[in-house]
């Protein structure tokens, strides 16, 4: 007896989620857009992972000074820097690390920080260099925003939202279907075979097994990006969870707003027309510094914070009002490890703001910085970060060869799109999610779409 096939359960699914040609030209034209900063960001990325490391190779000479008994007391230190630098105001004074570490005592002066070290035996200024122009720092701003400031933001924030399509177009393009039981080409690259599938294997499976890191680098490097973390922010002050101190950057920030314990620029939203009035928008500003530091003040805070056992480095900071407390706080990379205590002017502990006791957000937040960063469990973290880092690199490079092997001479080599090119109600629907989680993407879609229909209408009157 023979029984008919229904096919109703195949059709139903392939309505529901697009052809290969459409999910292939989606590939690759977000491709072509986001390849070249993807490479740049894994470079910039791999450099930055090993922060500590080169912080510790630059400042080597810093960290190894001959030990005496005659060390000068902070007011003194904090005294000979701001004599350095005419005109300054005191900013942060950075326990040293140890008995052999030089003391640098951050100042501003004129919107700029500078960071001086002194020798806290002789008082001898051993260095002086504005935290901007700090390898680090350079290294941070060009990572995130391309040494653009809130342009390079928001040009960094787009490629990471159409990487999110590339991340999504290419597993529906590797996913094995009707390839059962093979695993060459889908769970290992086939190297034996050479020339174009070779590196396609090395593109897709890559991609493949690096997806799941992806898609947490890029998530987690969201609340720094300038669109996106504002309206984050945005949404916090609106539910009334926003903290006092927000502890990553969004957009571009004054490394001194950082330093004094402000996580926002407010001159950056006064530089962009309509941006100040909008909803999360109206930060305060920054602590201002004084010029007259209460020494003695000084002398009884910097003993009990450095007592308090906090992760390196660990500023202290002037109160920003007369009879308001110190501030002693830990800016280690490792977000969770983080605490900040407030101590009186007389030496006493009034006050204590841990990881664990800031909004559930920001916790998630702070987890996904610290690891993104490489510094959430130590080296391993480091290591995970570079293979992904690297793989990306490794994908991009294939995708290159392959592109350039493939396309017609002259031409881009965009797949032609068919008439009946079929998007899918599901693929529809996620297009809309995406669209509305990474606002960035959904007016970039939006735009697409609008030029589609523009381009329609105007055929058809032809």
């Amino acid at each position: 007896m023979n029984i008919p096939h229904d096919g109703r359960p195949r059709r139903t699914m392939r309505a529901l989620w697009p052809d290969y040609r459409t999910l292939w030209r989606w590939h690759f034209m977000a491709g072509l857009l986001c390849l070249p900063f993807v490479a740049f960001l894994s470079l910039t990325g791999s450099i930055y992972l090993f922060r500590p490391q080169i912080d510790d190779l630059i400042d080597w000479r810093y960290e190894h000074l001959a030990t005496r008994d005659d060390m000068a007391p902070p007011s003194r230190v904090v005294a000979v820097a701001l004599s350095a630098v005419p005109g300054s105001h005191l900013l942060a004074y950075e326990l040293p690390r140890t008995s052999h570490s030089a003391v640098r005592v951050i100042v501003t002066r004129g919107g700029d920080a500078m960071r001086i070290y002194v020798d806290p035996h002789s008082l001898a200024i051993m260095k002086q260099v504005s935290e901007e122009q700090r390898f680090e720092r350079i290294i941070f701003n060009l990572h995130g925003q391309l040494l653009l400031g809130n342009a390079g933001s928001m040009i960094v924030e787009m490629v990471a939202s159409w990487t999110m399509v590339l991340v999504v177009t290419g597993l529906c393009l590797w996913w094995p279907r009707g390839r059962t039981g093979q695993r060459g080409g889908v769970a290992y690259p086939r190297l034996a075979t050479g020339g174009r599938t070779r590196l396609r294997d090395l593109h897709a499976v890559t991609g493949a097994w690096l997806s799941i890191f992806v898609v947490l680098f890029l998530a987690s490097g969201l609340p720094w990006s300038f669109v996106w973390g504002h309206a984050l922010q945005s949404v916090e002050k609106t539910i009334g969870s926003i903290t006092a101190v927000q502890e990553w950057e969004i957009g571009h920030v004054p490394a001194r707003n950082m330093i004094a314990g402000t996580g926002d620029a407010p001159v950056a939203m006064d530089a962009m027309p309509g941006m100040k009035d909008m909803p999360g928008m109206d930060m305060p500003p920054p602590p201002t510094a004084g010029q007259h530091v209460d020494a003695a003040a000084l002398d009884r805070v910097v003993p009990v914070g450095a007592a308090l056992g906090l992760r390196y480095p660990v500023l202290v900071t002037p109160p920003p009002l007369a009879g308001q407390p110190w501030r002693v706080r830990s800016d280690t990379q490792d977000r969770p490890r983080r605490m900040t205590v407030d101590v009186s002017a007389d030496g006493h502990v009034v006050g204590r703001d841990t990881f664990a006791d800031r909004p559930v957000v920001d916790r998630v937040i702070g987890y996904g910085v610290a690891a993104h960063e490489g510094q959430l469990f130590g080296m391993a973290n480091q290591i995970l970060n570079l293979v992904v880092a690297l793989g990306l690199l490794g994908m991009s490079i294939a995708a290159l060869l392959l592109w350039v092997r493939r396309r017609p001479p002259g031409h881009i080599g965009v797949p032609a799109s068919l008439p009946d090119g079929r998007v899918g109600g599901a693929a529809m629907a996620c297009i809309v999610v995406m669209g509305i989680i990474l606002p960035e993407l959904g007016v970039a879609l939006l735009t697409i779409a609008a030029l589609s229909a523009v381009m329609k209408a105007g055929k058809g009157r032809s």
